[in-house]
């Protein structure tokens, strides 16, 4: 989420943190399409999930262009993802930009001609700026360019040290790293955990399958959008199943009301963190500022998450939509929005920033999170995903959800994800 000035855009200055006040707005009806009223004031509707760190940019964006309102809509990562297929189809609704996920880029990306092609505006200068492979991965295969990427996801575990503390477990992250070099490890001290407070080790066992989904060298689908189920499917399916038979699972559902409470209830003590889950377990659980730390992710790598801002070529300014759009990855908002949520920048230049490199996250006890996340991301190796590796992803993820609520039985439960799976690939 970053870019280097361009076309006279605007940069906020070093001291953006203290001018910005935060004026956002979410939860809003999905209903997208841009406005400008007769005074000529345009109204950039901008659909995402969880929390992008954009609360505090809109009302910077708002006093530089004042003929702009900005209004956000943070949703269900799922429904976002599913709401912008149906107003692509139908050819209205959509909004004027609209953040994409990695699991759902491809499947996008093969829809160019519903979005702006940014190398229409003038994007291609951005290419050497980004990581290489996350140019690409919103590139189309008529080499059009539908977005701009915001951050990466690189790999860590998140765990509350004070429910450590009372369980007999070592506390410093490098201690708690040396706990789990494999995810057997993991599951191990997870045992360790449970047999000593009787709480759960982990959230849910679909947090499990999807970072160790990540490290593999294959995800759901090959180039040739084959379903691969045997190959790294398998291998993450059945470390969750470990998982949720060992007792480790507090079987709570990720991004719902019930997982939220979860945090502020202590009902677990790790939890597989991409760089982006930070801002979310802050804005949680804030009460539990210096309780939580981040060690080294089992199984070493990958990469879960991260996202690119698209443009529906349907709205009605697409110029102004590209002009916020671009501003937001400008080095400045980028470094912001990694200070105040975590999520880690795609450019590669901002990884020796010292205002990345040398920032340390007061809330996960002082943890170096640029350091961290920077070191991640410089050797990620991303699968290819395939144009169905969201519907498959949540299909499979449905079949772990009964296995933890009890009405599927673990032995019967791999057959009942290849089937999910190859119905969500020929949907």
């Amino acid at each position: 989420m970053e870019r280097f000035a361009k076309r006279g855009v605007a940069l906020v200055a070093a001291g953006l943190a203290g001018t910005l006040a935060i004026a956002g707005c979410s939860g809003q009806s999905l209903e997208g399409g841009s406005d400008k009223a007769a005074d000529g004031q345009i109204t950039l509707k901008v659909n995402f999930w969880g929390d992008m760190g954009l609360d505090k940019l809109k009302a910077a964006y708002e006093k530089d262009h004042p003929n702009v309102k900005i209004v956000l809509n943070s949703g269900e990562y799922n429904a976002q993802h599913e709401d912008l297929q149906k107003k692509l189809v139908a050819g209205s609704g959509a909004p004027d930009i609209s953040a994409v996920d990695e699991g759902f880029i491809v499947q996008f990306r093969g829809q160019s001609d519903k979005f702006v092609n940014l190398l229409d505006k003038g994007a291609a200068s951005y290419e050497p700026k980004y990581l290489p492979w996350k140019w690409q991965q919103s590139m189309s295969a008529d080499k059009k360019q539908i977005g701009l990427g915001t951050d990466v996801g690189g790999l860590a575990m998140c765990y509350r040290t004070d429910l450590f503390k009372a369980a007999g477990l070592p506390t410093d992250r490098e201690s708690v790293s040396k706990l789990w070099p494999t995810w057997d490890d993991f599951i191990a001290t997870g045992k360790k955990y449970v047999a000593a407070t009787d709480k759960k080790f982990v959230d849910s066992g679909t947090n499990m399958f999807n970072p160790v989904l990540a490290q593999q060298p294959q995800g759901f689908y090959d180039e040739s959008e084959a379903l691969q189920m045997d190959v790294g499917p398998k291998v993450a399916f059945d470390v969750s199943m470990k998982a949720i038979e060992a007792g480790l699972s507090a079987n709570l559902a990720s991004f719902q009301p019930n997982w939220d409470q979860g945090f502020k209830k202590d009902q677990f003590a790790t939890l597989a963190c991409p760089a982006w889950m930070l801002g979310h377990i802050q804005d949680t659980a804030p009460e539990q500022k210096g309780k939580w730390d981040i060690a080294a992710i089992p199984g070493g790598g990958g990469n879960w998450g991260g996202s690119w801002w698209t443009i529906p070529s349907q709205g009605k300014n697409t110029d102004e939509a590209y002009k916020f759009v671009e501003w937001m990855v400008q080095p400045a908002q980028q470094i912001e929005v990694f200070k105040t949520v975590g999520n880690l920048p795609s450019q590669p230049a901002l990884y020796k920033d010292a205002a990345v490199l040398d920032y340390k996250k007061e809330f996960m006890s002082n943890a170096p999170t640029g350091q961290i996340f920077a070191a991640t991301a410089e050797g990620l190796k991303p699968q290819y995903l395939g144009k169905k590796n969201g519907p498959t992803r949540v299909a499979v993820e449905n079949v772990i959800t009964r296995v933890q609520q009890g009405s599927l039985k673990p032995e019967a439960a791999w057959p009942e994800a290849v089937k999910a799976a190859q119905k969500a690939a020929t949907s």
